[in-house]
């Protein structure tokens, strides 16, 4: 009876046992973790000194709680290993939990990782290498991390999401996705100096084609640069009536004189305005130098393009006359010596000049006028000699086409006689052989009776 009853109290203990734990799992123990979510433990040894415990000791500080081979805590403070979406069961005596929501990193955005954990990196070193959960030393990754989901223990490691740079945002410092479109070459700029790889720190000579790269913000930055062969034109506004263009009484436009296109005095004195093109680029192994001394494409425009298009045009134009300006061949040399110098600066800052053309030279009426006179006084003089000269070359064209004429003439009438004579010649032969093919016929027929009376 004994036996029995002491059978009953234990298996009610042991129920008991089992309903409470239950109890307590689902009551208290249990966490569910939600889709997105990861579960951080802590661990924080036995709450009372009697209760089993598994470790006793405090963690090193910038480490994670060491755990054995079937993941028990040796150590008291953070385990590396999250776990996942789902139900867990741990005692709040014994763990502390937090929740972490995964890090996403969108299309378009790239990840910089910082290390919270490890040892003290050397002097000067910023940068380091390594992966999640295997890094070295604390600091910033050098590896970007691209679209995608994450689950990261936020005790070791601090994520930063990097926003991509909008399209249309040209000669920026750039980081993150960087988008080159063709036509265009990203020149690098390195934050952080790796003298025992030989990487300097500044924009670095070598240029990225066009592409799409990730790029640490905390490590490099890159200016996108558009190359090839651009043009900027100087020039003069011309005088107008109702939108129509109103011209002198040589037939010219009239410049207005609102300080547009390139003014200058020339060698006698004169206001010359001209018109100037400049077909001016960048080749991809001058990029890092525009980077490097001006910054942006719009910097050298109006920081070298502009002024020396007008320091050069002012220069060459002073040494010429107003006169020599307008003459061919002067004007030819103008051009020419002021493209020469202009390509010559442009080589020396390291920019390409495909040509320069002074398009329009705007001379003063009253220089201008009584010249182009004279020349077309001049220009009427050799048109009525050239008409002299083409008046006689046509006589003795027809001169020579008459005596062409009567030497076929000539040539005809030959051929006419001779073919009479040729003819006639034939006809004589023809009669004569036919005569005497007669007298051998009656010869042959008089033999032949001859031998028939016989």
């Amino acid at each position: 009876m004994f036996k029995k009853h002491t059978i009953t109290i234990l298996i009610a203990l042991v129920v008991v046992y089992f309903a409470a734990s239950t109890f307590i799992d689902w009551s208290i123990n249990h966490i569910y973790v939600n889709q997105g979510y990861s579960l951080q433990l802590r661990y924080r040894g036995a709450p009372l000194p009697l209760l089993p415990g598994y470790g006793t000791k405090n963690a090193e500080p910038g480490t994670f709680a060491k755990v054995d081979k079937s993941g028990n805590p040796l150590e008291k403070g953070v385990l590396q290993e999250l776990r996942g979406p789902g139900r867990h069961f741990y005692s709040p005596f014994w763990y502390e939990t937090k929740l972490i929501p995964n890090t996403t990193v969108n299309p378009g955005e790239i990840a910089i990782v910082k290390s919270k954990m490890g040892k003290d990196p050397p002097p000067g070193v910023f940068i380091i290498d390594g992966d999640l959960n295997h890094t070295e030393f604390k600091g910033i990754l050098r590896k970007a991390y691209g679209p995608g989901t994450y689950r990261v223990n936020d005790y070791a490691y601090e994520f930063q999401i990097i926003k991509p740079t909008p399209s249309d945002a040209k000669q920026l410092k750039h980081s993150g996705w960087v988008l080159i479109k063709p036509g265009y070459v990203g020149v690098v700029t390195n934050l952080v100096e790796y003298a025992d790889i030989g990487i300097k720190q500044g924009v670095q000579d070598n240029v990225l084609p066009p592409g799409l790269y990730p790029v640490n913000p905390q490590e490099q930055q890159v200016n996108i640069v558009e190359v090839g062969y651009m043009d900027l034109t100087l020039a003069a506004n011309l005088k107008t009536t109702k939108n129509d263009l109103v011209y002198d009484e040589s037939g010219e436009p009239i410049p207005l004189d609102d300080g547009s296109g390139i003014s200058f005095r020339s060698g006698d004195g004169n206001l010359i305005n001209i018109d100037f093109t400049a077909i001016w680029g960048v080749m991809p192994a001058q990029a890092p130098n525009i980077v490097r001394n001006f910054g942006t494409l719009e910097a050298v425009e109006s920081r070298v393009i502009r002024p020396n298009m007008e320091s050069i045009c002012r220069n060459v134009g002073s040494k010429y006359g107003a006169i020599d300006l307008l003459v061919g061949e002067s004007r030819q040399k103008f051009q020419e010596q002021s493209t020469i110098d202009f390509k010559r600066v442009l080589d020396e800052k390291g920019i390409s000049l495909l040509n320069g053309l002074v398009r329009n030279i705007h001379i003063p009426q009253e220089i201008r006028i009584p010249k182009q006179k004279g020349y077309v006084a001049d220009e009427n003089s050799l048109t009525r000699k050239e008409e002299q000269e083409t008046a006689k070359t046509e006589a003795i064209l027809k001169e020579e086409t008459q005596r062409i004429q009567l030497e076929i003439e000539k040539v005809q009438i030959q051929i006419l006689k001779d073919c009479a004579e040729k003819l006639a010649t034939g006809q004589k032969l023809a009669r004569e052989t036919a005569a005497e093919t007669e007298r051998e016929v009656a010869a042959i027929m008089k033999q032949t009776a001859i031998l028939e009376a016989q």
